[in-house]
């Protein structure tokens, strides 16, 4: 337009600035919300609603905050800033775990090993309580800086005396009814960490272990062969050479064929279905033993309760067992049992009777002697070590058939990351089935709680459906001991309602740490009595709780005792590996004491990866620091990252990904101050709002549309899918906004007179979509909409100062309406989009030569059904298409000609008129009539 036109124009003006500085900006936003209390003010709007509780799952309080735990807590705040603004009370308060392995080790580099196992655990869980407390403050900073609402100044931590005593109520709860039991079971032992570990703390990994075939020799023969001359053996296969000295029996296939192979004057035992392959793998030749000319093959079931020379203890025998679980694919399909060191292989001999050998020592080292049950050959070997002479040994004596190394998935424990084994200890269980604990907790999964995604059901139902018992006793020294009692006297372990209520009260008055300090005298009371010999004289035992426990018991010890929260929680969110974690011992927690699940409904997330897929690491080089990327470019722009992504896979993130968004966040930044350009100090909605009927027709379709577009995204924030809030938002504007409809009507917003029933028709329909998108984004773009307030006219805040504080936006237009108005909506978007591509192509041939469409006109021809939903409506096409005229046609299909435009150019508004005397067209000469401003 004409410079010396500009003074009669209404061009843009708004003091929202266009450079976010968000990195500066954001911090003094925060001081501002905590100054003004926002989240108690949400609360207290909101207050007597029904409420909304997002329990918190505790990050670990060890460092300081990575881009998982960002993904994980902006995830939650979008929740529940959506929530807030649907008008529901909800109260969230973080939580802290605080006990566990990590720290106990972080001390113990700090003072040194030597020191530290001479320190009392009073000075240790000392240490370690400081430890904790110290990083719950570095979280604390980095999760408020991603702009998340919260009781910051109340959260929850797993170490208060409240929490302390929550896990034993819940554990008394679940003793009562004879879930929990101590008993003598394989568990999975770190030997560098000196633990138990449950499931959910163990991970796998490939490893090289050395991989043999051994004969058994039998000590009578089976039916069938009391004529061969020869000895005959059982051939069996493991990967794990140290467990053979405790061999107890051999197990196979029940229901399976097996053969007798002879070879050198003995009669080897197999498979029938692998004999083949592993006598080509021996270098043997596959000769079966014949009986009466036929060869020797006989049922699993024939070889039942045989007896067989233990390969390493002289004067010992091990007997052959039936079980399902040995493979048919690999080995001999014969499998030597040693019940102290696989789960397998215990059930199937104590279903048996026997007593089970365990010859290895906490450090993993076999016990010293010459008797079955301790190390004999390798005594003092550490399991490791004792590989090879195991092998050697074997060799020695004309028992091994074969060697070689293989690679396979071997259990790790995922502290320290070093290989576990199974060892045979005395420890705390609970049970899975005694009680119908697992049918109650898979019930509740499929029936009782909503997944999102819904595979996350799948998951979480297998894993319950094939666990073993849980084992949730520990022997370190930072965490909530076990309430059990040893008598000193008789050594009875004791543990009744008496003993587990006078814990559960010094546990709320003093905290878990009494017990370390404590005599039992002191608090049991009359409880200080031993059920069998009836002594006084008891010992606390040192044993403490899974970590797991610990927190899985959240739900009593924070739903359940604060007022502001409820039990069920509506929503727990994690990542996936939490499927394992804190979603499944809560559920077990929660359905053993109560019988129902803690939660409504649960999210599942994936992991944070690198733009190549890896997982992050600091060796790698490619570990994104959300506080770093906040210093720099601004928490929204984390926060839109979060809500652009499936957050239900593993995501992806570096700084290119992050560098897309920023580009995004600008597209909806620079939307924001567009519609504020002709709106701030220009509209007030209290005077100016033009009703929807009375709207020009352009207008009235794109709020249909965006009528639309809101019941979609509100449809994606109930069911937790913000990247198609994302999408769907920046698309529209992007697509039809920007590029189309807000570029269309900047020609009636500019040059319109200020006061004129059509621009304030434009303005109207601005106005409700500033309304929309500053809700729609509010829950993911929570500094920038905050901001966006300071510029509204006061009757459109909803009377509130924040953002956070806003009410969900109720569309102008019922369902009904839009879905009559959409049709045409449509027909006018499919025409643009024609409409451009032959604009396009009539610039390059040269039917048009102005580069502006504005200079052009059109022949749109519709198809009939089409064409009757646009009729009479050349004047809204016209300026949708921002050309100076259509003319509709009929035809079979949608057609588009572009022509050049009739009259000449406006020098004001730049469109193609017939001009008055002035030079102007009629608009244009009225308006600048009118305020006088043409110069």
């Amino acid at each position: 337009m004409a410079n010396e036109y500009k003074k009669s124009m209404n061009l843009p003006s708004t003091s929202f600035p266009m450079r976010a500085s968000l990195a500066t900006r954001e911090p003094e936003r925060l001081k501002v919300w905590r100054e003004n209390n926002v989240y108690e003010m949400a609360r207290k709007k909101n207050a007597g609603h029904d409420k909304f509780v997002l329990h918190d799952g505790p990050p670990y309080a060890n460092g300081p905050i990575h881009i998982g735990h960002a993904m994980n807590k902006v995830s939650k705040d979008i929740i529940n800033r959506y929530w807030m603004m649907q008008g529901r009370d909800v109260p969230y308060v973080p939580g802290w775990d605080c006990h566990g392995q990590p720290i106990e080790h972080k001390v113990e580099e700090k003072v040194g090993t030597a020191k530290f196992n001479e320190m009392p655990t009073a000075e240790i869980r000392e240490m370690c309580n400081k430890f904790a407390v110290e990083n719950i403050e570095l979280q604390k900073s980095g999760f408020r800086r991603l702009g998340v609402l919260g009781d910051w100044d109340h959260p929850y931590l797993t170490l208060y005396h409240q929490h302390d005593a929550a896990d034993i109520e819940v554990f008394k709860a679940m003793f009562d009814k004879g879930m929990i039991y101590r008993g003598r079971k394989p568990v999975h032992w770190c030997k560098h960490c000196h633990t138990a570990l449950a499931e959910a703390e163990i991970e796998y990994g490939d490893e090289t272990s050395p991989s043999i075939f051994v004969r058994f020799e039998l000590t009578s023969k089976p039916a069938g062969l009391e004529s061969f001359d020869g000895p005959v053996d059982f051939i069996i296969w493991t990967t794990t050479p140290w467990t053979i000295p405790s061999d107890q029996a051999v197990s196979l296939k029940p229901g399976e064929s097996y053969v007798a192979v002879e070879h050198d004057g003995r009669a080897e035992v197999m498979l029938e279905a692998l004999a083949p392959k592993c006598c080509e793998e021996f270098g043997w030749d596959y000769t079966p033993v014949q009986v009466n000319g036929e060869p020797y093959v006989v049922p699993a079931e024939t070889f039942y309760h045989l007896h067989y020379k233990q390969p390493v203890f002289d004067g010992i025998e091990g007997v052959a067992l039936l079980a399902d679980y040995v493979g048919v694919d690999d080995g001999t399909g014969i499998v030597h049992n040693s019940p102290g060191h696989g789960a397998d292989d215990y059930y199937v001999c104590v279903k048996e009777g026997m007593d089970i050998c365990m010859p290895v020592d906490d450090d993993g080292k076999f016990y010293v002697g010459d008797e079955f049950g301790t190390g004999g050959p390798f005594s003092g070997m550490d399991t490791d070590e004792a590989n090879p002479h195991v092998i050697e040994f074997l060799r020695e004596r004309g028992t091994l058939v074969a060697e070689k190394k293989i690679t396979h998935s071997y259990p790790h424990c995922w502290r320290c990351h070093q290989p576990v084994l199974f060892r045979a200890t005395d420890q705390w269980f609970v049970s899975m089935d005694k009680t119908d604990l697992r049918g109650q907790a898979l019930d509740a999964i499929e029936h009782k709680v909503d997944w999102y995604p819904a595979r996350a059901q799948n998951r979480i139902h297998a894993m319950v459906e094939g666990r073993p018992d849980w084992c949730i006793s520990r022997q370190r020294n930072w965490g909530v001991p076990i309430p059990s009692f040893t008598c000193q006297d008789c050594g009875e372990t004791v543990m009744n309602d008496a003993t587990l209520d006078a814990v559960i009260k010094l546990f709320h008055e003093k905290g878990s740490d009494a017990w370390f300090t404590d005599e039992p005298a002191s608090y049991l009371g009359e409880a200080c009595t031993c059920t069998k010999c009836g002594g006084h004289n008891l010992k606390a035992n040192k044993d403490i709780l899974d970590v797991w426990w610990d927190s899985g018991v959240s739900w009593k010890a924070v739903c359940e005792y604060r007022d502001e929260l409820r039990y069920p929680a509506d929503m727990y969110l994690e990542g996936s590996d939490q499927h394992r974690g804190w979603f499944h011992s809560s559920l077990l927690t929660s359905v053993g004491a109560n019988g129902e699940p803690p939660y409504k409904a649960v999210v599942s997330q994936g992991f944070t990866l690198d733009g190549q897929g890896r997982k992050m690491s600091k060796s790698l080089g490619n570990v994104i620091d959300p506080n770093k990327v906040c210093d720099e470019m601004g928490a929204d722009i984390l926060r839109l990252w979060v809500a652009s992504t499936d957050t239900s896979y593993d995501v992806a993130v570096d700084h290119e990904i992050l560098a897309r968004t920023s580009d995004a966040y600008r597209r909806f930044r620079n939307t924001f101050r567009f519609l504020l350009g002709e709106l701030e100090g220009q509209f007030d909605p209290a005077t100016d709002l033009v009703p929807v009927d009375e709207m020009e027709s352009y207008d009235r379709l794109v709020l249909a549309r965006a009528c639309e577009m809101h019941e979609k995204v509100s449809e994606a924030y109930a069911g937790y899918r913000f990247y198609q809030v994302y999408r769907a938002l920046y698309d529209f504007v992007v697509t039809e906004l920007s590029n189309g409809y807000l570029n269309a009507t900047k020609d009636r917003m500019y040059c319109d007179e200020p006061e004129a029933r059509s621009r304030r028709s434009a303005q109207t329909c601005w106005y409700y979509l500033l309304e929309m998108l500053l809700r729609d984004l509010q829950p993911i773009l929570a500094f920038t909409t905050d901001e966006v307030m300071a510029h509204l006219p006061e009757s459109a805040r909803d009377g509130q100062q924040f953002a956070a504080l806003l009410d969900w936006w109720q569309a102008p237009l019922t369902h009904e309406q839009v879905e009559e108005l959409l049709p045409e909506y449509n027909v006018m978007l499919e025409a643009r989009g024609a409409f451009t591509k032959a604009n396009e192509a009539a610039l390059a041939a040269g039917t048009v030569s102005e580069k502006t469409s504005q200079a052009t006109r059109c022949v749109l021809t519709l198809p009939a059904e089409q064409l009757e939903l646009v009729r009479g409506a050349e004047d809204m096409l016209a300026e949708a298409f921002v050309c100076s005229e259509v003319e509709l046609a009929e035809g079979d299909e949608l057609a588009c000609e572009v022509l050049p435009a009739h009259g000449e150019k406006c020098p004001r508004c730049w469109n193609w008129r017939t001009l008055g005397t002035d030079g102007l067209c009629c608009r244009c000469s009225h308006a600048v009539a009118l305020t006088g401003k043409d110069a």
